[in-house]
């Protein structure tokens, strides 16, 4: 497989970097000539800040014109009739944001009737991830929230490799055996781990043996740089990814099988 067609999803527990690996990953294969499409996918969206993109940028989800366009039902709405298949081709190029060879679409999230509510703005979304994982050409790279809910049966086996990231803590650990079980459950089957804030041996250790069957690709190392990028809302290693997390990168591609 190529790696225009490349369909990354990265999940795990809030805070544990896994925005930090989305953006370092599209900046990689962005750097490798590749078009690479971005999806923050996640209730609080950070992408674009870990990308260098400046804010504020607007959720798909909060684009009122378009949705009433695309499924003739008013946002906010529930019951009633309005289009559950609307078109979605056009958005991708119409409404990402780029910068550096990322096309960066950011897509919100629907709060009100909880996960299971079938309104406009939730068939929107559905139908764009679906479009996105199925039909797009680019190198899609999706920053997930702690689960597979953008994810359905039938886009989970177009995504090449869910990545979860984790850190030495039990929460974490725990959110990632939750994501390989969702995951299974909608055949999504392919299900690795990238741990982080590593502070030597003894942190992999704990991970590897907290993680059970999930396997470990590799630890990106515990550095203040992470944290001083995202106080000041700026890109990691804006001035180039280190050569340690280049080889860890490197490593993720081929096995999802655009090497």
């Amino acid at each position: 497989m190529s790696d225009k067609g490349l369909k990354l999803a990265v999940s795990g527990k809030g805070g544990v970097g896994k925005t930090t690996l989305a953006a370092l990953l599209a900046r990689h294969l962005a750097a490798g000539g590749k078009r690479v499409l971005a999806v923050d996918a996640d209730p609080v969206p950070c992408l674009a800040a870990a990308l260098g993109i400046a804010l504020p940028i607007e959720p798909i989800v909060n684009m009122n014109d378009l949705i009433y366009e695309r499924t003739g039902a008013q946002p906010g709405t529930m019951g009633g009739f309005f289009r559950m298949n609307p078109r979605v081709d056009d958005i991708p190029e119409r409404f990402a944001t780029v910068k550096d060879g990322v096309h960066l679409i950011v897509m919100g999230t629907v709060d009100h009737g909880g996960s299971g509510c079938v309104c406009p703005e939730s068939v929107l979304l559905k139908n764009l991830v679906q479009h996105l994982v199925l039909y797009e050409n680019d190198a899609l790279v999706m920053d997930m929230e702690a689960g597979v809910e953008h994810l359905g049966r039938a886009t989970a086996k177009a995504v090449n490799l869910m990545l979860v990231v984790v850190e030495p803590g039990a929460r974490s650990l725990e959110a990632a055996r939750t994501v390989k079980r969702l995951a299974a459950d909608i055949g999504l089957t392919r299900v690795a781990a990238v741990a982080n804030k590593v502070r030597g041996d003894g942190d992999l250790e704990i991970i590897r043996r907290g993680l059970g069957d999930i396997d470990l690709l590799g630890g990106m190392p515990y550095d203040p740089a992470f944290i001083e990028a995202d106080l000041a809302g700026r890109p990691a290693f804006a001035d180039g990814i280190p050569g340690h997390l280049e080889s860890l990168l490197r490593d993720i591609v081929e096995l999802a099988g655009g090497g």
